[in-house]
């Protein structure tokens, strides 16, 4: 299992249209990715630092695949689309990282 990671900084000015997001571009992602070994996406809203100023993200999304491959073949298969989606809802693109799944 892997996870992929897609993280939006919390800077000021980027426009970023969160309903959107929530609403139509995760939806497309499920529906395309999840045929390809996605098992889980989660979204999370940086809200605070542990010494309660401002969070350094303002949004990661956690996509749990089965395996690199899957998500490899879902990029192929969807990727282009699923990317091309991006400019509906920010300006800003996020950091994608991929994770090994330790525990």
């Amino acid at each position: 299992m892997i996870m992929v990671s897609v993280i939006y900084p919390a800077d000021t000015g980027i426009r970023f249209d969160m309903d959107y997001y929530l609403k139509t571009h995760i939806a497309l992602v499920r529906q395309r990715w999840t045929p390809h070994g996605m098992t889980d996406v989660r979204v999370v809203r940086g809200t605070a630092k542990a010494d309660g100023s401002a969070p350094d993200f303002r949004l990661m999304t956690l996509m749990t695949f089965t395996s690199l491959e899957a998500y490899k073949a879902a990029g192929a298969a969807h990727g282009r689309e699923v990317s091309g989606d991006v400019a509906n809802f920010t300006d800003k693109r996020g950091v994608v990282q991929i994770n090994e799944i330790i525990v």
